[in-house]
């Protein structure tokens, strides 16, 4: 078994003989230098150290960047047994005796134990898999470090059940105040000898060490130890010195490892992104690793048909014609052809609509009926018995070479798959397509593709009332694509902390949780959502949930000082801005962000009332005898001028900027259907509802319940309101 790392006592690591950089490991989180992006206050990480709440956890990065120090720290704050095995060094054998110590040491005396394994990528399957059932029963807490990526070199069961966390290379900050602290500390650095170090060694250590901190201390230890004193005993460490006291930078390129995986993923990346100069570099660093040509080729094609698609559909032709020419040059003059793809792709219009395949391949796992229509049957064979292929109408027949008719199966007739862009050549066909699309969808709701010329207006509206009922159901997809609006302008990392206001439910907060798997949500929300989103949160892992706190001042003044959020966002009514709650709550919120904060909120308003949304069905309606649009039209002047104020949101956005926040909005209106029931009409005209407070201001009351009386009528039928949604993007000034 492996001598413990964390054998050492406080007056071992002062010892001469030991190196500086181990002399000098930091002992606390406060000691901690860099890995800002999963130990500054508020990150999960440092929560879950200091409450002594961690759970399985795998430290992957490259060498000297903290991952054993972290260790050392979480043993330190455990009350826990604390095991420690180096994988380089122990077998079977060793984990079987640390698995029956845990046992014992578990069933005599009711003590968890943490066992640390440095460098885990060490460990054979067979030694990974002896681990897994009593980390899965909870025996042992298994912390791993390693350098390799734990997705190529961890047993899978083992990742699974662990939060992996991703430390890197340190940056020229963090390297410059560990060396100052070399420098500086008198029990464990050179704080007792004057040392002069000059700025321009300084710098060349910290650019070297390529962000490790070990090869920096060793290399700061080696220029001290190795150089003569002067006559004052002061040493100088000039920038020879420092050449010659550390290696060379060595540019890393595996291409069994990340660094093959990590540069494609960079250079596809750039090519999605549109930069030109990014996707030179890439290309030229893999050139100079040895990349196979073939296999960026390969690629390139690929993303021609993601990334690129239908907005230039000549970019798969210029790949492929690049790729035919490096087959008959090769290299060297062959990099023309490689970089003449490359720019050419990194420069055109962009789309990924052609991923609609997918979403048609779903849908024929998914459905059972996918009958051919008999009008697309082929007509060759049983037209006579059966009438297959009746009723189909060439296209060339027709001006424009086409006709509307029905090519879905019936049970998908009104489905939609390609929703192209606006870029490039499917841009230029875009309207067109959106066009015949409605033409198909009106000579379905007519009935023209049964019979066009016996059209009686009970088909009419059944065939409306059916294509209504079937928006409505998409309600879901439709607050999904609302949430997804929400978030799509964030650049997230993993390290963000988010701060949602007033979600209704945790699906508001997916995404963040999603993408800060190393930062912290918190939701501020009303004492009314409590009891819903806790219930909620018992879906999620304890160390996945978010914070829940009150929206209000109070709340959020009570969160950590030190506490910043990068993100603030939700969906919020208009009325939420009154003139109280944003003087009180708005300053504390932007106290509460930092330099690059983004902000982005989603305010739904209503702009068609329940007495238009009636007069419209109504007037569809042939049925009706009675639709009091006298009645109607009083009332909808009246929704007009209290749904249509925009004095709200000028104001709103005013204030905001008064309080440093560079703001932007978009608007766009939405149709929502749904059914009328008793839930509706009580939520519009019932005492206390907001829409009966507002209007009994300007009409009177029996007005209303001549409204109610007619939504009564209507039971069962669907009616739409029309939404505009207005979406605020800010940052700060800086």
């Amino acid at each position: 078994m492996a001598k413990d790392l964390f054998a050492f006592n406080g007056e071992q690591l002062i010892q001469n003989t030991a190196p500086l950089a181990d002399r000098l490991r930091p002992k606390t989180l406060d000691e901690f230098v860099g890995q800002d992006h999963i130990l500054a206050q508020g990150r999960l990480l440092r929560r879950s150290i200091v409450a002594d709440k961690v759970g399985n956890l795998l430290f992957y990065g490259p060498p000297g960047v903290g991952k054993t120090t972290l260790a050392r720290i979480i043993a330190s704050n455990t009350l826990s047994h604390f095991s420690v095995v180096n994988a380089a060094l122990a077998g079977i054998k060793d984990l079987r005796s640390e698995i029956e110590s845990a046992i014992d040491r578990l069933n005599k005396y009711g003590k968890r134990t943490i066992l640390f394994i440095d460098e885990v990528h060490r460990f054979n399957t067979a030694q990974q898999d002896a681990l897994l059932p009593w980390v899965e029963n909870g025996t042992l807490t298994l912390i791993g470090a390693t350098t390799e990526n734990p997705y190529f070199e961890v047993n899978k069961a083992l990742v699974s059940r662990s939060r992996l966390f991703r430390l890197n290379s340190l940056n020229s900050k963090a390297l410059h105040k560990l060396l100052q602290r070399a420098l500086s500390d008198k029990e464990r650095g050179y704080g007792l000898k004057l040392i002069n170090l000059a700025s321009e060694a300084e710098d060349h250590l910290v650019d070297v060490c390529n962000g490790d901190a070990r090869v920096l201390l060793n290399a700061l230890e080696l220029a001290v130890e190795s150089t003569i004193a002067n006559q004052d005993s002061s040493i100088t460490i000039d920038l020879k010195i420092a050449e010659d006291s550390i290696q060379e930078r060595a540019v890393l390129y595996d291409k069994k490892g990340d660094a093959h995986f990590d540069t494609i993923s960079a250079f596809i990346k750039s090519i999605r992104g549109s930069d030109p100069d990014a996707s030179l570099f890439w290309l030229a660093r893999m050139l100079e690793a040895g990349e196979s040509p073939r296999f960026i080729f390969r690629r390139m094609l690929i993303a021609a048909g993601e990334d690129i698609g239908l907005a230039d559909p000549n970019a798969i032709v210029v790949v492929e014609s690049c790729a035919s020419a490096f087959e008959r040059i090769g290299l060297p003059e062959g990099i023309y052809p490689l970089a003449q793809a490359t720019l050419y792709l990194a420069s055109t219009d962009k789309s990924n609509s052609v991923k609609a395949i997918f979403k048609a391949v779903q849908t024929v796992k998914d459905s059972y009926k996918q009958n051919v229509p008999s009008h697309l049957k082929d007509a060759n064979r049983d037209q006579e018995a059966f009438g297959d292929g009746m009723g189909y109408r060439y296209p060339h027949s027709f001006l424009k070479n086409w006709v509307p008719q029905q090519y879905l199966p019936d049970s998908l007739r009104n489905e939609i798959f390609w929703e192209p862009t606006e870029h490039g050549w499917e841009g230029q066909r875009r309207s067109l397509l959106n066009e015949r699309r409605s033409e198909q969808l009106a000579s379905l709701v007519e009935g023209e593709q049964q019979n066009p010329l016996t059209i009686t207006s009970e088909k009419v509206d059944n065939d409306w009332e059916k294509w209504l009922s079937r928006q409505s159901l998409k309600d879901g997809e439709r607050l999904k694509n609302l949430m997804n609006k929400l978030w799509s302008s964030i650049t997230w990392k993993k390290n963000h902390r988010v701060l949602v206001l007033s979600p209704s439910s945790l699906l508001w907060s997916l995404t963040p949780l999603r993408e800060t798997s190393e930062g912290g949500v918190v939701l501020a929300l009303s004492e009314d959502n409590h009891p819903r989103l806790l219930a909620e949160l018992e879906v999620l892992a304890p160390m996945q949930r978010p914070i829940l706190i009150d929206s209000t001042v109070e709340s959020i003044k009570k969160l950590e000082d030190n506490l910043k959020f990068e993100v603030i966002g939700g969906r919020i009514p208009w009325k939420a801005f009154s003139e109280t709650n944003f003087s009180e709550l708005w300053p504390t919120l932007t106290e509460k962000c930092t330099a690059k904060t983004e902000l982005s909120l989603i305010i739904s308003n209503p702009c068609s009332g329940p007495a238009l949304s009636l007069k419209e069905s109504l007037e569809f309606d042939s049925n009706n005898t009675n639709p009091d649009f006298s009645l109607l039209s009083d009332l909808i002047c009246k929704e007009d001028k209290w749904l249509n104020n925009q004095d709200h949101k000028k104001k709103f956005i005013l204030k905001l900027e008064k309080l440093g926040w560079n703001i932007a909005f978009e608007e766009w209106t939405e149709f929502v259907y749904q059914k009328v029931d008793s839930t509706i009409i009580k939520r519009w005209l019932d005492e206390g509802s907001e829409y009966r407070e507002i209007i009994l201001k300007n009409t009177e009351e029996e007005k209303l319940t001549r409204l109610k009386k007619l939504f009564i009528r209507l039971d069962g039928r669907t009616i739409k309101q029309k939404l505009i949604h207005t979406k605020l993007l800010g940052k700060k000034n800086n």
